[in-house]
């Protein structure tokens, strides 16, 4: 059992990955203060029980997206008041193009997706369901694993796996029509 007093030593030091997470999730500033506040609380109220030795960044993850579910999920968004500008790049934007794409040779589809702007695939992650978004921005901009992801949203892992296929796949069906739209890649041949 850990003990409260060292809960701001070792949970505070993850207040920035919390905050731009919850900006992913809620997609207004203020929303995402009141989320990360909350789920700060929280952790702070159940720190007795963490279990010293396990994953404290996945346990503040998984308090931070039930607190989201549980709070906000209920909330009718209202998009207008959206501050997108905020929230830091995805990881998925700092690789395109980046130095690992260099170092491992250059794919067609690379190619193709250096034309893609910021905005424009934050747009796709954002229009993904919530179970689907939520799945990738744990796992793909998070970096956490599908058995970290199944604990934090309290699914089975098929559960995690399926929602991320999902969520992939409608991510690249987005992304693609959004380039053929563009004429980057040639349209779909008759199927």
């Amino acid at each position: 059992m850990a003990d409260q007093r060292r809960f701001t030593d070792d949970a505070m030091g993850y207040l920035d990955a919390l905050y731009s997470a919850a900006m992913r999730m809620t997609r207004n500033s203020a929303e995402a203060e009141d989320l990360v506040q909350e789920t700060y609380l929280k952790a702070y109220r159940g720190y007795g029980s963490f279990q010293e030795g396990t994953n404290l960044k996945a346990w503040l993850y998984r308090i931070l997206t039930n607190t989201f579910i549980n709070s906000y999920r209920a909330k009718k968004r209202r998009p207008d008041e959206s501050d997108l500008e905020e929230v830091e790049d995805l990881y998925l934007y700092r690789r395109l193009g980046g130095l690992e794409a260099a170092a491992a040779g250059r794919s067609a589809e690379e190619e193709v997706l250096d034309s893609f702007t910021d905005d424009e695939v934050k747009r796709a992650v954002e229009a993904l369901p919530e179970q689907f978004r939520l799945a990738v921005l744990l796992s793909d901009v998070e970096g956490f694993s599908y058995k970290e992801i199944a604990e934090i949203m309290d699914v089975p892992i098929g559960t995690v796996m399926s929602r991320l296929h999902r969520g992939r796949k409608a991510l690249q069906k987005s992304l693609y029509e959004f380039g053929a739209s563009r004429g980057l890649v040639a349209g779909r041949s008759g199927k």
